[in-house]
């Protein structure tokens, strides 16, 4: 059985910066307010005639990590890509990656599991590589979620959060001591409700929203209950990151640089006190770009490589809970 390594990293974030401040003119709220409560100062959003979506943020990114992989998109055997924001309904933006790229025609598959979506993705890309079907796959995590948001007072928990951007990362054989050890993997559906967009879905027929829609209704906007989500989280986050690490015979204070889920700056520090780490071994971001979701690991991954933070034989652990309930964990050797 072989085993999978990451050997190219990418990112991209559109130009346009949101700061809190920009945040005033929509609704009742202020760069304090946030701050305390996220951590977040500022996120990317896109601009609408811009050209990004979550597909086209998602090639930017890949190509990137392919350059540095050494790779051409005619090397590229699978697609694992994850998002909450697709560019359409259906079909997934994993077949718009396969055409826009070039590849061959590839398999694309699309994972859904929101701010889990990267850590699935990477978890079922390494289980491809492993069984030896195939031997470079392309990874990306990538959201569009400003248009989706509801920018007034009635939904800025919500609203000040979310940030756009992509990330991708190339994953071929190993064939040293450099890849992923384990992925760690769970679910508790009881809870869909407590973080979801209802509409549109199946008791809720796109017909609806054009004939008869109750305009109270604002089951298309995010909701969630934000410190029901806060608690779980951070329960879920040290679990999953300490089942990796028990897998591998390892402690917290083996981690050269855990890089969370960026889903909210508290919980991150939450995590690392109860895990008892250093500032240097945890990646935080959130700052910069909000919550992307499904490309939040990602994008920090390739940030920390970036700045020299990631290098060979350095252990790497990702990390991330989110709606569904989802949260899971990866554990890498680079």
């Amino acid at each position: 059985m072989y085993k999978s390594k990451i050997i190219g990293l990418g990112k991209y974030v559109p130009e346009n910066v949101v700061t809190n401040d920009d945040l005033t003119k929509y609704m009742d709220t202020n760069d304090a307010w946030i701050r305390e409560r996220t951590g977040i100062e500022e996120r990317r959003w896109a601009v609408p005639g811009d050209g990004n979506t979550a597909a086209t943020m998602g090639v930017k990114a890949a190509k990137i990590a392919l350059e540095r992989a050494g790779l051409t998109p005619k090397d590229i055997d699978f697609i694992v890509f994850a998002t909450l924001s697709p560019d359409y309904y259906f079909p997934g933006s994993g077949v718009q990656v396969q055409d826009l790229l070039g590849c061959e025609t590839i398999g694309a598959l699309d994972i859904r599991n929101q701010c889990s979506g990267f850590v699935y993705a990477l978890t079922t890309a390494d289980q491809f590589i492993k069984t030896g079907m195939y031997k470079n796959i392309l990874v990306i995590g990538s959201e569009l979620q400003s248009t989706g948001l509801d920018l007034s007072t009635r939904g800025r928990g919500v609203g000040v959060i979310f940030g756009d951007g992509a990330g991708a990362v190339i994953l071929t054989r190993s064939y040293d001591e450099s890849g992923i050890l384990s992925n760690h993997i769970h679910s508790e559906g009881k809870y869909a409700k407590e973080l979801t967009v209802q509409v549109p879905g199946g008791p809720n027929p796109p017909n609806k929203l054009v004939e008869d829609w109750d305009p109270e209704n604002l089951t298309y906007y995010p909701y969630m209950n934000g410190n029901f989500v806060f608690k779980h989280a951070v329960t879920r986050f040290p679990e999953a990151i300490m089942e990796g690490l028990q897998a591998n015979n390892l402690t917290p204070a083996d981690i050269d640089l855990l890089i969370p889920h960026q889903a909210n700056l508290r919980i991150s520090q939450f995590v690392q006190r109860k895990l008892q780490m250093k500032d240097e071994q945890i990646m935080n971001n959130i700052q910069k770009y909000g919550n992307t979701t499904a490309a939040s690991i990602p994008i920090a991954l390739t940030e920390a490589w970036e700045q020299g933070r990631i290098k060979r034989g350095d252990l790497v652990v990702t990390a991330a809970f989110g709606s569904g309930f989802t949260w899971g964990s990866n554990i890498i050797r680079f």
